[in-house]
């Protein structure tokens, strides 16, 4: 049976039966945009970079053709709606004692140096960001992702090693927002991953585990969220993808905030140790498979 497509019909007579819809329907492209959702919205927020892992399911399974670039990202946009729905306490009383700190100039309050952290901090992601689309220069490749996959595994390891974890969320400074933004620079290179990047920041700052994966959270909401609406009108275009891409911003949207609840939960009580295994594991495997041919490089 060719589940592509769907005929529905009614009987006219004892055994005549006209046609009376004809509708197209790719079901594996519907199975696919779950798929994606899935590995977007798990990766996005574990230390382990979303870009590296869509690039190998795009590319092992031939996907590139039907899910390019422009809609892989397109989908992104449940992971926005999953973090934003996720900490939307947090960012109401972020945003209230914002407002109470800057009707009564109090500049110490906690939730000013949040905010202030944050908007700074989100400036040289993005300033770098729009240098490199203004270049033109496209950085996405196999082996970069790999080589990244291994040097970010070392540097998180490393902060796991020697970072002390010693603040939480009540001892936030803003030059933590301005450390962790430049950090989240390292995620413009492909496998670097941006919660990777601000997590390990994060924790060589001294901020305990949970509150450097909060931190990066919360961090990385206007960056994903400015970077998603840049994306969108390259799919506009792509009037027959519409469904498709909902379909996948809704298992996105899903899995992304499973995976936060998931995350912040385990680095409560473990250490980031088994994703360092993991990235080291995965870059080791990405050279395999480029050197055997598997993968473009």
């Amino acid at each position: 049976m060719d589940w592509s497509l769907l005929s529905l019909g009614l009987p006219l007579g004892d055994n005549s039966i006209a046609p009376l819809l004809l509708v197209a329907i790719d079901f594996t492209t519907w199975i696919q945009a779950i798929i994606l959702g899935l590995v977007q919205g798990i990766t996005e927020f574990l230390p382990i970079s979303s870009t590296a892992h869509l690039l190998i399911f795009t590319d092992l399974f031939d996907w590139r053709g039907t899910w390019d670039k422009a809609a892989t990202d397109a989908i992104q946009f449940g992971s926005v709606l999953a973090v934003v729905g996720y900490f939307r306490q947090d960012l109401k009383q972020i945003f209230s004692g914002t407002w109470a700190a800057i009707q009564t100039k109090d500049w110490q309050r906690e939730e000013w140096k949040i905010f202030l952290g944050i908007a700074v901090g989100t400036v040289p992601a993005l300033a770098g960001g729009l240098a490199l689309k203004l270049l033109g220069i496209e950085l996405e490749s196999s082996m970069v992702i790999a080589v990244m996959s291994i040097v970010m595994a070392i540097l998180l390891g490393l902060a796991e090693q020697y970072g002390r974890r010693e603040r939480g969320f009540d001892k936030l400074k803003i030059s933590d927002g301005v450390l962790v933004g430049l950090g989240q620079m390292l995620a413009l290179l492909p496998g670097a991953s941006r919660s990777g990047s601000t997590l390990t920041t994060a924790l060589f700052l001294g901020l305990k585990r949970d509150t450097a994966a909060r931190f990066s959270f919360l961090l990385g909401i206007p960056t994903l969220t400015i970077a998603t609406l840049v994306q969108a009108k390259d799919v506009l275009d792509k009037g027959d993808m519409w469904l498709p891409l909902l379909i996948g911003i809704i298992s996105t949207f899903i899995f992304s905030y499973l995976s936060i609840a998931w995350l912040l939960k385990f680095l409560r009580q473990q250490s980031a140790w088994v994703f360092v295994w993991y990235r080291l594991g995965l870059g080791a495997a990405l050279l395999a498979t480029i050197f055997g041919g598997l993968l473009k490089a």
